[in-house]
């Protein structure tokens, strides 16, 4: 029992502190965001994961009523945007627009100052994109199967470019070059653009790329289209089979969410969840999002969390299995 005016003057800010400790999560929340919100993008401005960023940036500052800043640090398959992210304070106003890219640096590339599960907090998935197996039209194989038969009676002689070492297209190859048991060289250039050039001019005969990328030049007969690499067919090209119905078990998709550091409080996660789940429920950024081709990639933080960690084992053991470093 409090006995002396004292104690009670000795005990009052005590308890204020207490209550206050108490409060702050639900306080931070209720005053979240006080000011700009930066969005780092492990890429250069242009790319699918920059204009993504864009799209998701435009719709959380109308929502939340303070501008979410794109800021682009590309370089080491996104490790460096990454890093950034991981050495940030944890108060909400830095967040990593993460991709696929980033669940394979995290073994592609060795000696990194942080692990990805471990220092970030995972905050909402957007969208994952199906790539596309195309062979110039010269090569002699209409199907999977075709092309399967035809690399093994050609082994070591048919090029298989990509946008560049480590990226998932990259990764989309080498794991069909496993599953399938076929060796093919792999040519990587400096970007898509380069790429295509040279499978479309027939100094290389396969590219897996996204879908966005190689859909016209697809339409004009430019490149025949073998399969999407998704698990299930692309609705914008329904006809097409996937990698998977020849391969049981291939998929290798391009999938695209927002992180935070690790720490970061759980209401300000969760009020950012609920509205990227707004946004990506929103019929206008739904088409937008579907207009590249992918499906939207609703859930908790702790789904996304789970997806995060599900592919960064999953490539992990390929760039183990296939002995990939960067070149």
């Amino acid at each position: 029992m409090i006995t002396t005016r004292r104690e009670l003057l000795w005990l009052a800010p005590v308890a204020a502190a207490a209550t206050l400790v108490r409060l702050s999560p639900i306080a931070c929340a209720q005053g979240y965001p006080a000011r700009p919100v930066r969005l780092i993008v492990g890429f250069t401005p242009g790319g699918p994961t920059d204009i993504l960023a864009r799209l998701m940036a435009q719709w959380l500052s109308e929502r939340l009523g303070q501008s979410f800043v794109i800021e682009n640090r590309p370089g080491a398959g996104s490790n460096i945007g990454t890093e950034a992210v991981v050495s940030s304070a944890p108060d909400g106003y830095t967040l990593l627009v993460i991709s696929t890219s980033a669940a394979i640096s995290a073994t592609y590339y060795s000696k990194l100052s942080f692990n990805l599960v471990r220092d970030l907090a995972p905050v909402a998935g957007i969208v994952r994109v199906p790539m596309v197996m195309v062979v110039n039209p010269s090569v002699p194989a209409m199907t999977v199967p075709e092309f399967i038969t035809y690399a093994r009676e050609n082994p070591g002689k048919i090029n298989m470019a990509s946008v560049g070492n480590g990226t998932t297209p990259h990764m989309a190859g080498e794991l069909f070059k496993l599953m399938a048991d076929v060796d093919m060289l792999h040519v990587p250039y400096r970007g898509g653009a380069p790429a295509l050039t040279d499978v479309i001019g027939g100094r290389a005969q396969v590219l897996f790329e996204g879908m966005p990328s190689v859909i016209e030049h697809v339409r004009a007969g430019k490149l025949r289209a073998l399969a999407v690499t998704t698990a299930a067919r692309s609705p914008v090209l329904p006809q097409l089979p996937t990698v998977g119905e020849f391969l049981p078990g291939y998929e290798a998709s391009v999938w695209f969410g927002i992180a935070a550091p690790r720490g970061t409080a759980a209401d300000i996660i969760e009020r950012l969840n609920a509205e990227m789940n707004a946004g990506i429920a929103d019929s206008g950024l739904a088409a937008r999002l579907g207009d590249l081709g992918g499906a939207v990639l609703p859930g908790s933080a702790a789904e996304f969390g789970a997806l995060i960690r599900e592919e960064t084992e999953k490539w992990s053991k390929l760039v183990r299995a296939a002995n990939l470093r960067p070149e």
